[in-house]
């Protein structure tokens, strides 16, 4: 041993001799034609089956019911089995779902405290103030939602490739009482806050106002208010980001839009599902189509919502009852954000050139020069504003011949002055109705003027597009969104200096952050000079003289 510590060949020689005599079972493989050096390299172990044998369980406990014996093999042959979803997908499906299990178990521990000692305390907007205030609760639940549609496409995926994994899910919908999917599930944590607070707004309508749980009751209302619109913007936002992702995929490679998409210089300000409709000349509705419209900073885009299902048709619908799949978009069009205008009923004229504008017919575009009969080509609610014309025109006829009725010397039957009054009241009750039947279809309609194509003389001919939302809110978002986009893209809001380029004909914006000096005016001390962000958000350089006045 004492040569094996000294670390010489020698001795490890020896050390190595010593142990093979003290062992009877350890002998050197002897091999012909091995040099030495591998001879002192291999060991053969024999291990005698007598002294051990191969792993098996031991003998079955007496007395055990056929329960247990069942629950024993399940603990023991589960292990086994095979895995319809790796402990890395399962992290990434379930996450930070034990943190809100653990949140709410808390919370379930004080309610049940609480409970018990109502008779001397009855008051319970505490616990929940308490229990959700903590900022322990936003990021936790932040990073769940914001995890949810990554969560959600790979289970999408596991059940497109493993047929295993979408079987149990279907047997454990089978088995559930309610029947609620995987999806369900997964939405329940989220819908737990506004479930929480009908339940406070409930407490609070039968609550005294001098009681004393009065005051936490609406604490706690307002706190979970609070926390629940800061997940809905962040689950918005997270759905924008997802919409966006799909909307790349769907863009070829080679596009200039997917390059444009991906440079990370666009943001998503709004995406909607609108209607599209196209009329006719007469004003009727010839078809309407579901749209997806992407508002980016500074583009425009429209795509087509593709809902067909593709080779694995029956496997995509039995998955599509258990997790929703998410649409497929085709880019019909998209164009230069300060190109689009919003056209309101009765602004043509001063928008656009009639002779310029490409009515959408059928899915076609129709040029309507001044040769054709203009006055018979509305779009739908222009088509009713153009009658409310006709009938102010009429009334100021009819109030002429009013007027010269009144100038009659003699009597007539049916050409008196109550006969035209009433002509008048007609009238004025007709353009009241059409006003309205204006108002209301104005309400949901989304007009747009795009850039088209220029014709064979080069004159540019824009196109009309007409967007039904879902509600009037909905349009007023969209025309409120497109002008301060717009407005955000002026030369004076974004500012940055503009160097000129080596040939000295063009010039290209030079972004650089803010940066502001301060140098005192009247000092004769050393200037310091303290370089700091502006606040305001400017890109430029900014010098500020401080001093006494």
């Amino acid at each position: 041993m004492k040569a094996a510590r000294s670390g010489t060949k020698d001795g490890l020689e020896k050390t190595k001799i010593a142990v093979m005599r003290k062992v009877t079972f350890l002998h050197r493989k002897e091999a012909p034609g091995d040099s030495e050096e591998e001879d002192m390299g291999f060991l053969e172990v024999m291990v005698s089956d007598m002294k051990h044998p191969p792993p098996e369980l031991g003998p079955m406990p007496d007395g055990l019911s056929p329960q247990q014996v069942c629950s024993r093999v399940k603990a023991v042959g589960k292990p086994m089995e095979p895995k319809a979803l790796s402990a890395r997908k399962c992290q990434v499906v379930f996450f930070r779902l034990k943190e809100i299990l653990h949140c709410h178990s808390m919370f379930q521990i004080a309610l049940f405290s609480r409970v018990a000692e109502w008779d001397a305390m009855e008051k319970i907007g505490d616990l929940f103030v308490a229990s959700f205030s903590k900022s322990m609760v936003l990021d936790v639940y932040s990073d769940y939602v914001n995890n949810f549609t990554n969560a959600m496409s790979v289970i999408k995926k596991a059940c497109l490739t493993k047929p295993v994994f979408l079987e149990f899910l279907k047997k454990r919908q089978m088995a559930s009482p309610d029947r609620v999917t995987l999806y369900g599930l997964m939405v329940k944590p989220i819908q737990r806050f506004p479930q929480f607070i009908l339940l406070l707004q409930d407490m609070l309508k039968n609550t005294p106002k001098g009681h004393p749980d009065r005051l936490s009751l609406q604490l706690a209302l307002t706190e979970l208010e609070t926390l629940a619109e800061k997940l809905n913007e962040q689950k918005r936002v997270a759905d924008q980001m997802t919409e966006i992702q799909q909307l790349i995929r769907s863009v070829s490679d080679r596009s200039s839009l997917n390059k444009l998409l991906n440079s990370g210089q666009h943001q998503l300000l709004l995406c909607e599902t609108l209607t599209e409709t196209v009329y006719g000349d007469r004003g009727q509705l010839i078809k309407s189509k579901e749209r997806k419209v992407f508002l980016l900073n500074d583009m425009l885009v429209c795509a087509n919502i593709n809902f067909k299902l593709f080779p694995l048709c029956r496997g995509q619908l039995e998955i599509s009852s258990l997790v929703p799949l998410g649409p497929k978009y085709v880019v019909k069009w998209n164009t230069a954000l300060p190109q689009v205008q919003v056209v309101e009923v009765g602004q043509e004229n001063s928008t656009y050139d009639k002779d310029n504008m490409v009515i959408q017919n059928a899915g076609a575009k129709k040029h309507a020069s001044s040769s054709q009969s203009s006055n018979k080509m509305y779009l739908g609610p222009p088509r009713l504003f153009q009658e409310l014309q006709d009938l102010q025109k009429d009334l100021a006829v009819v109030e002429q011949i009013t007027l010269l009725i009144s100038t009659l010397h003699g009597t007539y039957q049916n050409l008196n002055m109550t006969v035209a009054q009433d002509w008048c009241l007609a009238l004025q009750r007709m353009m009241r109705v059409k006003e309205e039947e204006i108002h209301s279809a104005n309400k949901c309609r989304l007009r747009l003027l795009l850039p088209g194509k220029t014709d064979k003389s080069g004159r540019p001919i824009s196109f009309m597009v007409v967007f039904i939302t879902p509600n009037p809110l909905s349009k007023i978002s969209w025309v409120n969104r497109l002008h301060l986009a717009k407005i955000g893209l002026r030369e004076e809001n974004q500012p940055g200096w503009l160097c000129p380029d080596e040939d000295k004909k063009s010039k290209a914006p030079f972004w650089c952050p803010i940066l502001a000096c301060r140098i005192p005016a009247f000092s004769s001390n050393a200037l310091d000079l303290q370089v700091r962000t502006q606040p305001a958000g400017c890109p430029c350089l900014a010098l500020s003289f401080v001093g006494p006045l």
